[in-house]
């Protein structure tokens, strides 16, 4: 029996890194250094470098990054923060735990922020633009910072899927004033647990984070602010640095997967295939194709052994945790709810897994069914 295709194979990653990750835990271990160590300070400098940007706060996962960067700009009670519904509820959540509401617009062909209706949501309360780098690929940033520019309001980028993704050269995370980055297991760049961290140029904003992260604390029992518990720990700071040094492999991996996978399913008719931008570079944390359907066909795979999934079933507005939005339309993302599936892309899969992957679809669409 064929091992089954997965959406993200752990345990292949670990068989292949394990000696080292094992060493590198053991290290910390015996240092005795366990929360804001050497590797924090170490992977800040070298994910700021790797990113172009100046400053890199870690911090305890990707819902608290976006919830910092918020707080450290003083956005709370009666302002406006414009963001997408096709994303993990952890973007919204972040926006009403400072006190803030979120305005939630519709999504282009990418499956990002449709720039026209940012621009039509901007109101007298609108206080930041929280766009969102879904899939691995950036938002038409060229759009977006010019309307925040206009507006005099705060970039803030939701990065937490695009790791090493770029437009038109520049990372993304880098185009605001602050970037955010969740580093949960499944991410391009994932830890071995929860962990996240914030980006920004401003030192001002630097020092701020570096505060609201630990509790408000500027040193040791003083606090000039109100923060939070969210620290990046030695460990998985120490995982994530081994792990960046291949982060431009992977991503590279990944985007051979994807072609190989448009290479072989462009024929079927019934298969969409995820547009990429032009002057950017995919990071395809996820390959996301659109599909009729799709639950039948999610059934076909599974039962010939190959996972999927659907990212995100139910928009953020539509959420239980998230009635009073109920109200809000929200055509194409609506739509591509219904049609999205998400296909294996990790970079531990094989070229004939794509392939296995690939004859599968093409066999679903051409029987009767």
């Amino acid at each position: 029996m064929k091992k089954r295709i997965v959406m993200n194979d752990f345990a292949k990653e670990y068989t292949l890194s394990g000696r080292a990750l094992r060493k590198i835990v053991d290290k910390v271990f015996s240092s005795g250094k366990y929360i804001l160590g050497p590797n924090v300070s170490a992977f800040e400098n070298e994910f700021a470098h790797y990113l172009g940007s100046k400053y890199c706060i870690g911090v305890g996962n990707g819902l608290e990054a976006i919830q910092i960067a918020l707080m450290g700009l003083g956005i709370g009670d009666g302002d406006e923060v414009i963001t997408v519904s096709n994303s993990d509820v952890a973007t919204a959540l972040a926006i009403l735990y400072v006190g803030a509401t979120p305005v939630f617009v519709d999504v282009d062909e990418y499956f990002h922020m449709d720039p026209d209706m940012l621009e039509r949501a901007v109101t007298k309360r609108t206080k930041a633009i929280l766009p969102v780098h879904l899939f691995g690929q950036v938002v038409d940033m060229d759009a977006v910072v010019h309307i925040a520019k206009k507006h005099k309001v705060f970039l803030i980028e939701d990065a937490c899927q695009a790791h090493g993704a770029m437009y038109k050269g520049k990372k993304a995370g880098t185009f605001g004033v602050a970037g955010c980055f969740s580093f949960y297991p499944t991410k391009n760049l994932g830890a071995f647990g929860d962990a996240g961290a914030i980006v920004t140029d401003s030192v001002v904003l630097y020092n701020k984070y570096l505060m609201l992260r630990n509790r408000g604390a500027s040193r040791r029992c003083v606090h000039p602010l109100k923060g939070l518990n969210s620290r990046l720990d030695e460990i998985q700071a120490a995982i994530l640095r081994y792990k960046l040094l291949r982060l431009d492999t992977m991503n590279a991996r990944r985007r051979h997967i994807a072609a190989r996978y448009k290479s072989q399913l462009c024929e079927v008719s019934e298969v969409l295939m995820p547009i990429e931008r032009g002057n950017a570079q995919h990071a395809y944390h996820q390959f996301v194709i659109r599909v009729p359907r799709r639950e039948k066909l999610m059934k076909y795979l599974s039962v010939h052994g190959v996972d999927s999934l659907v990212h995100y079933p139910t928009p953020i507005h539509m959420q239980q945790s998230f009635l009073k939005f109920r109200h809000i339309r929200l055509p194409n993302t609506e739509k591509y709810t219904n049609e999205i599936l998400s296909l294996p892309v990790h970079p531990f899969m094989t070229d004939t897994h794509v392939d296995d992957v690939s004859r599968l679809i093409k066999k679903f669409y051409q029987r009767k069914n």
